[in-house]
């Protein structure tokens, strides 16, 4: 029998949180051990840091009255033995809403006040500011309490026309899907902008992010929503009534909303939901069966997806089921099989995406740490030669040993000159990626597209304007990838003329690659280009919207060019940070070489025991060594983890 999504991400929660004891485990080992330089320490931050607040989101979307909210109670909230979304006939969730965990944060259901919209911020911008939210405490022990809250998000506003057009909600031009007036002229629209419950709900614990949408009108009115929050979204699960198939409505959301050019949708799980509207006493089960295979199979026709992405499904009675404990019913409903494909598909790629970034960051750590081991163990080695060339030698011989490791040490001392030169140019050349690729930069890149979008008229060239505004962001991160190949020579350079004139074995590590940063904005300007068709063409006329759309796809090339600086910055301090090692582990060298020949001179202690004490300590290096494959095999080994704490500790 399959496992339930719930049981699913238990299991994958359970595994990230023991991989994030584990991998703090090993960052205290290596520091016990000096093998933590600051590279490597950053590197195993960013690791337990996304294994324990990396999120999961799935989005759920649909026009009004497919059964979204009560799919959402169905799968994740039956638990509470009752509906927690509002889930009754007609319009319910009337503004995006996210549900997920925050610790740092009380549970609580936050609400933006819609005529936030007649302002020039983002989302992103609100989020940051919580002055203009309306906030609700709630109690997540108290199922009508919640219940009662969440139907915050159903309230609606009546308003003139005039209030309706500032807010987006009716257009002059495209009246298709204006709102219907009622006696006093009046319009209904959503009394909230967005949505955010903040509740330590198991799966929300976990990391997973809810996002529930509302229809259509809201969709198209709200960019942020659909050129950021939804193409983000590690899954989209779209609704449909089986009873009615897709609609034109269904099919524009599809179309302008959920799939790109290119993209083969293998993230997009279609629903056909409300299938018990089609439980006939007069017809047989083998019947009933066709019907709905019929409905999947038009369905999957129509929006050009696999027959196997496209799952029946009562989640009304699949709700019900649970509640009750009916076996029997909840087979019928169809939800474990649907439950069965949102865990295996979605979970399962993001633990391989998590296990690929795991595997990386172990193995360029286990490299630098046996780097350092390695350093460690030849020094040792020639300290042991250099004093078994003392046997038999007098006085003056070992006092003139010593002057020459004086000698040697400041001749050492003396090539700092060259590494400052080295830092030097290194900085000025990051300085110029920040500038490339910094807050100024962007500003200046969407000022010029904000410009081009409020010309005057329909902008039948809005396609060939954002073309030009990501070819010139693309050309930001191959600049970049220049200079970090020039920093990439003088390092090459700069090492291998250490390396030869004092015994290192510098490295310089993998230049960063910035073509997945590439590829992520022509994913992005797919998801806005798929957006600028016909039928927003009348909205592009408006300044308004124009500025939430720039807005709203600054926000996430912000985001974009922060993580391609921040893999250049670990790439620099790795190069940087394998340079410190390795020049701290030459003067502890130095001056363990002039403590060992002044015991010596001394009669401090005698020869034998120096080589002895160095014979341990190669035996403690190799246990080190050996240690450290253990340790981190263990990280990147696909078993399930079971292990302690003291299987991790040193003995």
């Amino acid at each position: 029998m399959s496992r339930s999504f719930n049981q699913q991400f238990d299991q994958h929660g359970a595994w990230r949180r023991n991989f994030a004891h584990r991998l703090k485990w090993l960052s205290g080992w290596l520091n016990e051990n000096e093998l933590l330089d600051q590279a490597v320490a950053e590197r195993l931050r960013d690791l337990e840091a996304q294994m324990r607040t990396s999120k999961v989101m799935v989005a759920f979307v649909a026009e009004f009255s497919r059964g979204k909210s009560e799919l959402i109670n169905a799968i994740f909230f039956a638990g509470y033995g009752r509906r927690i979304m509002p889930a009754s006939a007609g319009r319910t969730t009337m503004c995006p809403t996210e549900l997920g965990y925050d610790p740092a944060t009380v549970p609580s259901l936050r609400l933006l006040p819609i005529e936030t919209r007649l302002e020039s911020h983002s989302l992103t911008h609100w989020r940051e500011d919580k002055t203009r939210w309306t906030e609700l405490k709630i109690d997540v022990d108290d199922a009508e309490q919640l219940a009662e809250a969440m139907h915050k998000v159903a309230e609606v506003n009546w308003v003139s026309l005039g209030e309706a057009r500032a807010l987006g909600f009716w257009s002059d031009d495209d009246t298709e899907d204006n709102p219907v007036p009622d006696a006093e002229g009046r319009v209904e629209i959503p009394r909230w902008r967005h949505a955010v419950l903040n509740m330590p709900h198991p799966l929300l614990e976990q990391g997973l992010v809810i996002l529930d949408t509302p229809g259509l009108n809201a969709i198209g009115a709200e960019p942020e929503l659909t050129v950021s929050l939804i193409p983000q979204a590690h899954a989209v699960v779209f609704i449909l009534g089986a009873d009615t198939g897709v609609t034109r409505s269904d099919l524009s959301i599809w179309r302008e909303h959920l799939i790109t050019e290119g993209d083969p949708g293998e993230t997009r799980i279609v629903v056909l939901n409300k299938i018990d509207t089609m439980w006939d006493i007069l017809s047989t089960p083998e019947q009933i069966d066709a019907q709905i295979e019929r409905q999947r199979t038009g369905a999957a026709d129509l929006l050009g997806v696999p027959l196997s992405q496209v799952l029946p499904v009562s989640a009304q009675k699949g709700l019900q089921a649970k509640i009750r404990r009916d076996p029997p019913l909840l087979q019928a409903s169809r939800l474990p099989a649907l439950e069965a494909v949102l865990g295996e598909g979605l979970l399962g790629k993001r633990e391989t995406m998590l296990r690929g970034a795991v595997d990386n960051g172990i193995g360029a750590l286990r490299t630098e740490a046996t780097r350092i081991l390695n350093v460690r163990q030849r020094d040792l080695s020639e300290q042991a030669l250099e004093l078994q060339g003392l046997r038999g030698k007098n006085v003056s011989v070992i006092r003139h040993m010593r002057t020459r490791i004086e000698q040697e040490q400041n001749e050492f001392e003396g090539s700092n000159a060259r590494i400052l030169a080295l830092r030097s140019v290194q900085g000025k050349l990051l300085r110029e990626v920040y500038a490339v690729l910094g807050s100024t930069a962007l500003k200046a890149d969407m000022g010029r597209l904000a410009a081009a979008l409020k010309r005057p008229g329909i902008k039948f060239n809005v396609r060939k304007v954002y073309g030009e505004t990501f070819d010139a962001l693309r050309n930001n991160l191959r600049e970049v990838q220049a200079t970090t190949a020039e920093i990439q020579a003088m390092l090459h350079a700069t090492f291998r003329q250490l390396n030869s004139e004092h015994g290192f074995t510098l490295l310089a590590p993998s230049e960063p690659d910035l073509m997945e940063f590439q590829k992520q904005l022509t994913q992005i300007e797919k998801s806005h280009t798929q957006y600028l068709g016909v039928g927003n063409l009348l909205k592009l006329a408006q300044p308004e919207f124009c500025d939430k759309l720039v807005r709203a796809l600054a926000s996430r090339l912000r985001v974009v060019n922060e993580a391609a600086m921040s893999e250049v910055e670990r790439w620099s301090k790795g190069a940087g940070a394998q340079l410190d090692a390795q020049l701290k582990e030459r003067r502890r060298n130095f001056s363990r070489r002039i403590e060992a020949v002044d015991r010596i001179q001394h009669a401090a202690g005698n020869l034998d025991e120096r080589l002895a004490e160095l014979a341990a300590q190669e035996n403690g290096l190799a246990e080190l060594h050996r240690r450290l494959r253990e340790l981190t095999s263990l990280l990147t080994s696909n078993e399930a983890p079971t292990s302690s704490r003291t299987e991790l500790r040193v003995a």
